[in-house]
């Protein structure tokens, strides 16, 4: 485990924190400002097309761009949602959420769209996950831009060897009461706000979030078992529909990984083909 430097005292001991729910840390900025979203959803399972939204949390706050340091809070929604069957004993020993606190509950969806129409963008952690969800119901979440607090933060050159949000917690000192979307949402915006001498992971999530993804296939070769193992090695998926092989990756990562390729898999020449996923379609199914 990998903990700040900042929460280790001088006996070696490092002591957790409860966090509390975030607060401005300026009252005043001449700098430009972005508001953002943050989302968690608890559902009945991970079935993203036929499982169902249990609760959901968005807080929106605005912050300094150059800083990340949050301006205001703009305000909250939080809803249970019932989904018409029983949720089952593991996800209610996960949340805490029974049958009982969900019936006769429904997110009002219009609700929804109006904080997701007055934001830049929209934070999760995970966001495939939530946006997959929240995709099905909201009219103005598949056209904005999400970011994922996983893949647009490179928490491993921060020091970090997990991606997890209650790992990454606790390796900043603070713990939470965690499956409980608004738990979620709060220690989410602490850890990327958090302070520890490097620039905020809040702005290098903003930075990536403005980015398109790229996806490589790698087709037009004979197939050599040999091969499907090199690119297995190196974290290609296989796609039994179209049977091809392809790995999604960043701008920055895209000429050399088709030099890999080339090299690799073609020997000479590049017979693969490139996908641009625009920033507003990121992290969609």
């Amino acid at each position: 485990m990998t903990f700040i430097k900042s929460i280790i005292n001088d006996s070696n001991k490092i002591l957790l924190k409860k966090y509390g729910p975030p607060t401005p840390e300026l009252l005043i900025s001449d700098q430009s400002s972005i508001r953002v979203a943050f989302v968690d959803t608890e559902t009945t399972g991970i079935d993203r097309m036929n499982d169902h939204i249990i609760e959901i949390a968005v807080k929106v706050l605005s912050f300094e761009t150059s800083s990340g340091k949050i301006l205001s809070v703009e305000g909250s929604f939080e809803s249970f949602n019932d989904p018409e069957e029983d949720i089952s004993s593991e996800i209610t020993h996960l949340t805490g959420i029974d049958n009982k606190m969900v019936d006769g509950k429904s997110i009002d969806w219009n609700d929804v769209d109006a904080i997701f129409k007055s934001v830049d963008i929209i934070i999760a952690h995970n966001a495939s996950f939530d946006r997959a969800f929240i995709d099905r119901f909201s009219s103005i979440s598949p056209s904005k831009v999400w970011a994922c607090s996983v893949s647009d933060i490179d928490w491993l050159e921060r020091g970090f060897t997990s991606s997890k949000q209650e790992l990454l917690c606790y390796w900043h000192g603070f713990y939470f009461d965690a499956h409980r979307a608004m738990n979620d949402v709060d220690a989410l915006i602490h850890l990327l706000t958090f302070d520890s001498g490097l620039e905020r992971p809040l702005l290098e999530l903003i930075k990536n979030s403005n980015k398109s993804d790229f996806i490589i296939f790698a087709e037009h070769f004979k197939y050599d078992p040999v091969k499907k193992d090199i690119l297995k090695g190196n974290k290609y998926k296989w796609n039994p529909n179209d049977k091809i092989w392809y790995k999604k990756v960043s701008i920055d990562e895209l000429e050399n990984e088709k030099d890999w390729l080339t090299a690799t898999i073609y020997d000479q020449i590049f017979n693969g083909r490139v996908e641009e996923i625009i920033p507003s379609n990121k992290y969609k199914l």
